[in-house]
């Protein structure tokens, strides 16, 4: 089995005006498609490319040492797209248990936002910010490159189960706001699926 590059949900320019299409195709059919082509290539004739993506990078410290690296930049960079643009849409709302939640472990929905927008805007270089579940509590994380929480703290510095995640890479926003990363991070509210970020949460009990 060889990874292969997820379909999106909805068309380009399905989140304009806050991401614009010609990012959304750039970043779905040219960076995301090389990170699967080249997990591809890095996992050929292993044992490990068998397995579905978010279990591999569970399991990098099993991987050869030669392995190691390009699995997790590409592997990495295929499982948080595929992440990613399953939890993008417009007109979607926070409600229900996972509203409560953040109410609960950040005080407010906006305290949870000040805190997640700060995470995003202090990644430095490329990276993710996360909003995860770890045990009973929820909490926001960073972490760099084509890292994930998945892949545990003494891998990424991170770990969780990602409830909903964004990518700060500059590929990400950079046609349409050039270095203001802060207010793509600000656009990102108004395209988070909440819908599918319940149903992430509720998973992830």
């Amino acid at each position: 089995m060889s990874y292969s590059l997820p379909s999106l949900p909805y068309a380009y320019d399905a989140l304009e005006p806050h991401f614009d299409k010609q990012t959304m195709e750039i970043h779905h059919s040219k960076h995301h498609q090389a990170y699967v082509n080249n997990a591809n290539a890095a996992l050929e004739g292993t044992e490990f490319a068998n397995l579905p993506v978010e279990e591999l990078i569970a399991k990098l410290d099993q991987l050869p040492a030669d392995k190691k690296g390009p699995v997790r930049n590409n592997a990495g960079g295929h499982a948080n797209h595929s992440f990613f643009w399953k939890g993008l849409k417009t007109g979607t709302s926070l409600g229900g248990d996972l509203k409560a939640a953040i109410e609960k472990d950040f005080g407010s929905v906006d305290a949870f936002k000040a805190e997640f927008e700060k995470a995003a805007t202090t990644r430095f270089g490329s990276g993710w910010a996360w909003l995860v579940k770890k045990g009973d509590k929820l909490a926001v994380v960073s972490t760099a490159n084509q890292d994930s929480p998945l892949m545990g703290e003494a891998i990424s510095g991170a770990s969780g189960t990602p409830i909903i995640g964004l990518d700060v890479w500059e590929h990400a926003y950079y046609l349409k706001y050039q270095n203001k990363r802060p207010d793509y991070i600000k656009a990102f509210w108004d395209v988070v699926n909440w819908d599918v970020a319940a149903e992430n949460f509720k998973a992830a009990k």
